[in-house]
């Protein structure tokens, strides 16, 4: 056990030594954002009020901080509060391969981050083997109902539902329809004959739907799967969100809107039971929205699209804008006593992790906008110590600021139609 604790102790130092907490890191150090905190434990009651009614809308938080000042600390937090409540939990970073835009990719990386609390493994595999072992419970008839009489519902998904149920001692079948959840491509043909070996292919007439469709009714599902499997709901923590200024107008255009669709803004935010965070800096307002003229440029540049998918898209995309302009929640600066309070904890973790007794720091409580640069900075000065105890190291500090320009490397390809489709 001692040697364990070490072990718990010296991941938690390395993390924070890299500006990258872990769980071990944010465990030890705990998190000091009450606000954020309480207001994401209002959002998960809701989500489960909703998923009892079957009414509302999937909502979200959207919390903002300058570079260093804790955001990804706190998604972890927010997870592990999460996952405490038996919620499945999926931490999704922007990037070129996960453009906010793209609710295709969005979704693919979502469902393969997934985790569930004490289960290693795939997350839908552990929510739909665990459903099928309960397919006689009261949970997945009403599931299995709603699947079934949502009109709004591809009938790829409750042909799929109940290929999991008939089907569930065959595991080919079973993982295939699995993987299809998971944002892989299946051939209609395979589910049709699929169906017609159980005699039911008959019951099930399939419509044509876009992959950016498929992917939005994915999120719809697959929510819904993990609340009949008795899990607390689907939390989508959602960071660096800010890459998104380094995009062409367009894909920022359509990153508003998907803003506002994750926090509860559309019509077409039916996903119950999702909750979701989204991170990006705190001047991402005035940078962008007003330094690009992102406010008049981002919805015009949808309107006058060829594709009406696109322009349909316009007054999302000013409702995402007017949530980044009004409806932040802003992280709380360290103040003289967080950091006296944080700089006792991590002078512990490191006695700990090293078994020895690190030096007192005389500038340990001089007041910072950014706890990480305290934090990267205590460490690196004990790690010296540990080598040398008479060495007195010299830290420079570099002042590191959000870069807005334009990445065309960010671009993932030709424009698409918004349909789904590449244009050649």
């Amino acid at each position: 056990m001692v040697f364990e604790e070490q072990v718990n102790n010296r991941r938690a130092i390395e993390a924070l030594r890299n500006g990258v907490p872990n769980r071990d890191a944010v465990r030890a150090l705990g998190c000091s954002q009450p606000k954020i905190e309480t207001a994401f434990i209002k959002k998960l009651d809701a989500a489960d009020e909703m998923l009892v009614s079957e009414e509302g809308r999937n909502e979200g938080i959207l919390i903002a901080g300058d570079f260093g000042s804790g955001k990804s600390h706190l998604l972890e937090h927010l997870k592990a509060l999460a996952l405490a409540r038996n919620c499945v939990c999926s931490k999704v970073v922007v990037s070129k391969e996960t453009p906010l835009y793209d609710p295709v990719k969005l979704y693919r990386a979502a469902a393969e981050s997934a985790v569930i609390a004490g289960k290693r493994g795939n997350a839908l595999t552990e929510a739909a083997n665990t459903l099928m072992r309960h397919s006689n419970s009261l949970a997945y008839g009403d599931f299995y109902r709603w699947a079934h009489e949502d009109t709004s519902l591809n009938r790829l998904f409750p042909a799929s539902l109940f290929l999991l149920q008939r089907m569930a001692n065959d595991p080919e079948v079973s993982n295939r329809i699995i993987r299809f959840l998971c944002g892989d491509k299946i051939n209609l043909s395979e589910i049709k004959r699929y169906l017609r070996i159980c005699g039911e292919q008959a019951t099930y007439r399939f419509d044509r739907i876009n992959i950016y469709d498929l992917a939005l009714q994915r999120f719809k599902f697959v929510s819904r799967l993990f609340a009949a499997a008795g899990f607390g709901g689907w939390v989508l923590l959602i960071d660096e969100v800010e890459l998104m200024a380094r995009y062409s107008l367009m894909q920022r255009a359509r990153s508003y809107a998907e803003i506002a669709r994750w926090m509860g803004k559309l019509q077409t935010s039916d996903m119950l039971g999702i909750t979701t965070v989204l991170a990006i800096t705190e001047d991402f307002g005035s940078a962008v929205i007003d330094g690009k003229d992102d406010l008049e440029k981002a919805p015009n540049k949808l309107r006058a699209s060829a594709s009406e998918a696109f322009r349909n898209l316009a007054v999302d995309a000013e409702k995402g804008i007017k949530v980044i302009r009004e409806d932040i929640l802003l992280l709380r600066r360290p103040d003289d006593e967080d950091i006296r309070r944080t700089y006792e904890k991590v002078r512990s973790i490191h006695a700990a992790a090293y078994n020895w007794d690190p030096p007192t720091l005389p500038e340990a409580r001089a007041a910072g906008s950014r706890m990480r640069q305290h934090v990267r900075g205590w460490i690196t000065r004990w790690d010296l110590n540990r080598l040398d105890a008479q060495y007195r190291p010299v830290i420079r500090v570099e002042e590191i600021t959000a870069d807005y320009s334009p990445d065309p490397d960010l671009e993932s390809g030709p424009e698409d139609d918004g349909e789904g489709r590449e244009l050649a």
